[in-house]
């Protein structure tokens, strides 16, 4: 069974599952998940918990005896696995299949893993864990649903912030959900219940935005030069070296010339589609830039980057960053290229 982090609680009360699994990319939210089912589990009388890792020479065939017998007196336990890499191996994977097909009596299995792709998800022994209980994918909040996120946790302790303010705290906060937790927790500790206005939020918190080098891509597509600016210095700051930057500004631009000039030669976006192997869910955004770029505009786009890369690799005496910026903004419409750092 699959459940969406918001029908959990539901499910719990209904009653305990003999397996759960939290499988996700983002700490703050596998955490709250796990959280949430030992608290559930402690109110139906799990009065133990055991925690283990299987790391590279973890005993599986070990782990799965230590729990074949349980004294008669002995309280309900719960056991915790967690998977760092989310690859049990053939021997994990048999242990769990074994596991799930023989669940060991007052006994409830956590399985803690990153968030799978489709091959991970159709293994044996994942595919048997989902039959024998529950399974809790958790994701991030994207951009545009990380104001409500942060406007949500703030409704938690009483806090309540306009739009503007909310889009300032989330602009703050981009890429990393634990620092956003702890900013919320900070402003709750500093700030009574009730409103919360832009200049507290600016005086209480911290810049901790993290960016990732394909955040780059989607600000430019997404014709947004004032993130586009924010996130190039952002990755600048962090130490990202430039040329991997570069790399997938230029692989974007690529794309894009590409596809404009199959269009040029009359061939359909669909089809293009299909031979350069876009995925669905990059179509759109890429759609919808094409129909402001011309052919023109991106051609010299990849001349400036072809000049950031000599640059990056220290062939000229320009600043590899601020080409890419220009090159971003140049993009993104004459008016808006006046633009030379974030807000």
């Amino acid at each position: 069974m699959r459940l969406k982090p918001e029908q959990l609680a539901a499910a719990l009360k209904k009653g305990p599952a003999p397996v759960y699994v939290v499988s996700g990319d983002e700490p703050l939210l596998v955490d709250e998940a796990a959280a949430q089912i030992r608290e559930a589990l402690r109110g139906q009388g799990v009065g133990e918990r055991r925690a283990f890792e299987a790391g590279a020479g973890f005993g599986w065939a070990e782990w799965l005896a230590g729990f074949d017998s349980l004294s008669l007196f002995a309280e309900r336990r719960l056991v915790e696995l967690r998977l760092p890499t989310g690859k049990p191996g053939v021997e994990g994977g048999k242990a769990l299949e074994a596991w799930c097909a023989n669940p060991p009596a007052e006994t409830f299995l956590l399985v803690l893993l990153p968030r799978l792709d489709r091959a991970g998800q159709s293994a044996k022994w994942f595919a048997a864990l989902e039959r024998a209980g529950a399974v809790v994918t958790p994701y991030p909040p994207g951009l545009e649903q990380l104001p409500a996120w942060i406007g949500e946790r703030l409704a938690r302790h009483g806090l309540k912030a306009d739009r503007e303010t909310l889009a300032w705290l989330a602009a703050r906060v981009e890429g990393n959900l634990l620092a956003a937790h702890q900013e919320i927790e900070k402003l709750a500790l500093l700030l009574p219940p009730g409103p919360v206005g832009l200049a507290q939020a600016r005086e209480a918190v911290t810049d901790v935005a993290r960016y990732d080098v394909g955040d780059l891509a989607e600000a430019l597509l997404r014709q947004d030069p004032v993130r586009y600016c924010r996130i190039l210095d952002g990755l600048r700051a962090e130490g990202e070296g430039a040329p991997l930057v570069l790399w997938v500004l230029a692989n974007e631009i690529r794309t894009l010339y590409r596809l404009a000039a199959g269009l040029a030669r009359g061939e359909t976006l669909a089809a293009l589609y299909g031979q350069m192997r876009i995925w669905e869910s990059r179509q759109a955004q890429l759609g919808r830039a094409l129909k402001r770029l011309t052919l023109a505009q991106l051609a010299r786009a990849l001349g400036q980057a072809a000049r950031a890369d000599r640059a990056a690799k220290g062939l000229a005496r320009e600043d590899a960053w601020e080409l890419m910026r220009q090159t971003g903004l140049g993009l993104m419409g004459p008016a808006r290229a006046t633009i030379n750092r974030p807000l």
